[in-house]
């Protein structure tokens, strides 16, 4: 039989949720672009040396290490207080904090800034998943909505490249802002203009139906971080939150890193410096299409593929090889290979993302919904996968290489060999979903 039609509510809800999605993809990978120049203004450290590279890793971790920690208390604050309330608190948060970091004068300002943003962006990625796999009682439409909304935050990442391109482009005729036209602040203050239709319109949507009637009923159970390790949920706990912290291991340890090593390219090493920010916008934006490609690829996959351990290695196991090669030879030969590999770097890497948000409501109760999709997302993706940006700039340190760039890609290239081989591993002890409905 086939699945209902959407409702003109149900496409509304899907429409903001996909913006939501983007925004919060757009907030956090203005960091690989936005990183160099703005610890370069803000510190007076050179690139290459061990201060730089320091500053470069607490840029990526200590944001996502405040976030993460806010972002599993978000969790349970949608368990607790309901996803429409949380979802419309963390909008709030995220646009007042975009925008005011592109008006840092210390890199301790941005620093808290990026962190309030990253609080803003994750609790709206466990309080969103929630909301929306709720709102869709068929199963393959809740499927095929967390798919493909969710593969908006790869426009957001097209979004965000683009804003920056523009910035480099375009910025000397913007205002100045702190007595200069920096791409990187404009970049950071564009954040608040993907959220504004969100903040309009988010406030008068409906909560979320099984969360309500349970509240309703009074049978809505208290959450608690403890009943994520009992029994039944001991093993889906640990194993989502390690291949959570192993697939972001991959985004912030490797990816993230590419605009930084886009520069020693020998094709890129003589041009401009303006031509080699535009260049290295540009092989980013291969990873966010190949991102993009990634997130619809899943989308049409969970359809098909019943067994959620195959979905997942059909991600890891061509990504293994993709990463490896891009990194240790591409990134150090070849600007067109590097930037085909980046596309395919980002679909095997990204969609592996987008798998979560289809694959945890399915193995969490509504009362421990996002109670167990922050500890995953968070615990997991936030705090212990973002960690390996900072060790991939502390391997920097250690590996050898006759540049400063060469000796990032071959760090970055034992970073992503761990974290795909890691993740695959886990997978041989994900469990799999009881049943297409979503568990009590």
């Amino acid at each position: 039989m086939s699945a209902p039609r959407l409702t003109p509510l149900q496409w509304l809800i899907c429409a903001i949720a996909a913006l939501g999605f983007a925004f919060d993809i757009y907030a956090v990978l203005m960091a690989p672009l936005v990183v160099g120049p703005a610890i370069g203004e803000l510190t007076g450290a050179r690139p290459g040396t061990p201060d730089f590279n320091f500053w470069v890793g607490m840029f990526f971790w200590v944001p996502a290490i405040v976030g993460g920690a806010f972002g599993l208390l978000g969790g349970y604050l949608t368990d607790r207080y309901g996803r429409r309330r949380v979802l419309v608190g963390s909008i709030l948060l995220y646009a007042f904090s975009a925008f005011a970091a592109g008006f840092s004068t210390n890199i301790t300002m941005l620093l808290v800034l990026r962190s309030t943003t990253y609080i803003g962006v994750f609790v709206e990625f466990v309080a969103g998943v929630a909301w929306i796999a709720e709102i869709f009682t068929d199963a393959k439409q809740r499927e095929a909505a967390l798919g493909y909304t969710q593969a908006f935050s790869s426009i957001g990442g097209v979004m965000v490249t683009a804003a920056y391109a523009a910035a480099v482009t375009y910025g000397n005729s913007f205002p100045e802002i702190m007595g200069g036209h920096a791409p990187w602040r404009y970049t950071l203050i564009s954040g608040l203009i993907p959220a504004i239709p969100v903040i309009l319109i988010r406030p008068f949507l409906p909560e979320s139906p099984a969360w309500q009637a349970k509240k309703a009923a009074g049978t809505l159970r208290r959450p608690s971080i403890a009943q994520l390790f009992t029994p039944e949920l001991r093993r889906t706990t640990i194993v989502t939150t390690l291949m959570f912290a192993f697939a972001y291991g991959a985004a912030f340890g490797a990816i993230q890193q590419m605009p930084r090593i886009v520069p020693g390219i020998e094709e890129v090493r003589g041009l401009a410096p303006q031509q080699i920010q535009q260049t290295a916008a540009g092989v980013q934006a291969y990873q966010e299409v190949g991102g993009l490609a990634g997130r619809f690829l899943l989308a049409v996959l969970a359809l098909y593929i019943v067994s959620r351990r195959k979905l997942i290695r059909a991600f890891q196991i061509p990504g293994l090889f993709v990463m490896v090669f891009v990194f240790y030879y591409a990134a150090t030969h070849s600007l067109e290979l590097t930037k085909w590999g980046m596309f395919f770097a980002g679909v095997f890497t990204v969609g592996q993302l987008s798998f979560w948000g289809n694959y945890l409501p399915r193995v969490f109760p509504t009362h421990l919904r996002g109670t167990g999709e922050g500890f995953a997302a968070n615990i997991g993706g936030r705090m212990l996968g973002t960690s390996f940006a900072f060790i991939t700039t502390q391997l920097v340190n250690y590996v050898p290489g006759a540049t400063p760039t060469a000796r990032l890609a071959l760090a970055a290239t034992m970073v992503a060999a761990f974290v795909y081989t890691a993740g695959l591993i886990c997978s041989f002890f994900l469990p799999e979903p009881k049943g297409d409905a979503l568990p009590e």
